[in-house]
């Protein structure tokens, strides 16, 4: 398996693992820090569209390095 391909899966489940957390919302992740202050600065609704945002370019990456 190429250093890519494994790359390539690698963050295909991170971004899924991101995607779950932002939709499932669990108190033990929600609460940390780090959370907390991006729903200080830009509220709730905005760190879930950071989050899938943030998703959604980790999965274009892993694309890019599937197909090359």
């Amino acid at each position: 398996m190429k250093s890519t391909t494994f790359g390539g899966l690698l963050l295909i489940f991170y971004a899924l693992i991101v995607i779950y957390i932002t939709i499932k919302r669990p108190k033990s992740i929600w609460q940390k820090k780090k959370i907390k202050i991006f729903i200080n600065l830009i509220g709730e609704r905005g760190t879930v569209i950071l989050f899938f945002v943030w998703s959604a370019l980790v999965l274009a990456v892993a694309v890019f390095l599937l197909t090359n």
